[in-house]
């Protein structure tokens, strides 16, 4: 599936845009490249796509405003290129609904690997972005209701989670499947950056996990990946 999926790079300047086309097409992907929100708009009209890839910092329209856009209509995966010193956009870009960002200077080897991770999700390449915001869905036995921040099990018995772990539980519901960093978490919960010797969100996981696995130790809804972060491993489904 990932072979054929079609990925549209977004950016002002025509030397990254061409650099990731090729890379990527060498990699089996179809590639369409738009200097501006209107081109791609344009290749949206015309063409199932799979992936964006959209700079935050384009002259006219930014991405930011892309992609609250794209947002409005559609739920195709969407990763942000940034400058490093964007920290305020990147996390805005994240609270809009991108799925990943990648800071520029980038590694191909790693932009290839997050567009894996990425796409691992899309079942489909442009779901409607209201399923997103459901107000009720179930995973893995549970019934979630987002808009009274509560969970209850099979037996309609509520179990209280905290502001911080129904925060942390949304983020992942809303990114079924992608790998997240400790970096991305917080920048998702609270708004702020990790440094090296942060481990709250691995605290705030382990005490979503007692309250939501059957065995926190062998955990089968939030799986722990070595060095990458962590991820949603079951389906979401709504209601």
């Amino acid at each position: 599936m990932h072979d054929l999926a079609h990925v549209v790079v977004v950016d002002d300047h025509s030397d990254i845009r061409d650099l990731v086309r090729q890379y990527l097409e060498q990699q089996g992907y179809k590639v369409s490249v738009a200097e501006s929100g209107s081109v791609l708009r344009r290749v949206l009209e015309h063409h199932t796509v799979d992936l964006i890839i959209l700079d935050i910092m384009m002259p006219g329209e930014d991405g930011l405003s892309v992609c609250r856009q794209v947002r409005a209509t559609l739920d195709v995966p969407i990763i942000f290129l940034t400058a490093m010193a964007e920290d305020t956009d990147r996390i805005l870009g994240l609270e809009l609904g991108a799925d990943d960002y990648l800071v520029k200077p980038f590694n191909f080897r790693e932009l290839l690997a997050r567009v894996r991770a990425v796409l691992r999700r899309a079942a489909n390449p442009a779901v409607p972005a209201a399923a997103r915001q459901s107000k009720k869905l179930r995973i893995a036995g549970w019934r979630v209701d987002m808009g009274r921040q509560e969970i209850s099990g099979e037996n309609g018995v509520g179990i209280p989670l905290s502001t911080a772990e129904f925060r942390l539980l949304k983020v992942f519901i809303e990114r079924p499947g992608i790998i997240l960093s400790r970096e991305q978490l917080l920048d998702l919960t609270t708004g702020r950056t990790a440094d090296i010797f942060d481990r709250s969100i691995d605290n705030q996981v382990s005490r979503l996990r007692k309250k939501i696995e059957e065995n926190p130790k062998n955990p089968s809804i939030i799986k722990t990946h070595w060095g990458g972060g962590y991820s949603l491993s079951v389906e979401v489904a709504f209601e």
